[in-house]
């Protein structure tokens, strides 16, 4: 089968960042990390003396994600970006994944757009999509549907709560919704419609 790309957002989706400071959220680990996007925010401190990022992080959503790979192709679309894979997988029990190497980081995107929309439309290529962020609006939405040809799922993720079971289920439904069979399965198909053995 040809499955739907899921990209995956970090801050926001895997690390609830917007919780209260002092109120770590339910089945989180506290991590101290410095992702090189960390440290330039800090030019002027020697990247030894930068106090680490505070990231929350829960071991379940690795084995959950990978409970999607059956109907999704994972793809990380963060500006961790392949820091993703480095300082992020291994903390939560996930293979090394295929990463959006943004080009226009952090600037404006066209029509009101979060910035990141336009380019995975672009990597996406027409092909169905599932993207969970914490920065999606409808304009996004409105956006991916005049422009992208395959479906896509735009799934906002509160930046206070991060993935929930709730959000996982919708991804499966939606994945086994918009799952198209590919050129090998058709012709099995055709050749043997009735599936027998």
């Amino acid at each position: 089968m040809s499955k739907p790309l899921l990209y995956l957002d970090v801050d926001g989706v895997l690390n609830p960042y917007a919780a209260k400071p002092e109120k770590r959220p339910v089945g989180y680990e506290t991590h101290r990390l410095t992702p090189a996007a960390w440290l330039e925010r800090h030019p002027n401190t020697p990247p030894a003396r930068v106090k680490p990022l505070r990231v929350w992080l829960n071991p379940e959503h690795g084995p959950a994600l990978l409970g999607l790979v059956d109907v999704f192709d994972l793809v990380w679309a963060t500006t961790w970006e392949h820091e993703a894979n480095t300082m992020i997988s291994p903390l939560i029990g996930l293979p090394e994944l295929p990463v959006v190497e943004w080009k226009s980081p952090g600037r404006f995107g066209p029509d009101g757009t979060f910035w990141k929309t336009a380019e995975l439309i672009q990597h996406a290529a027409s092909r169905p999509f599932a993207w969970v962020d914490d920065d999606i609006t409808n304009r996004d939405r409105r956006f991916t549907e005049h422009y992208h040809d395959g479906a896509a799922l735009l799934h906002h993720v509160h930046p206070a709560i991060g993935l929930t079971d709730n959000d996982f289920g919708t991804l499966r439904v939606w994945a086994e919704a918009n799952t198209a069979p590919s050129a090998a399965d058709s012709v099995s198909m055709r050749s043997n419609p009735k599936g027998n053995q």
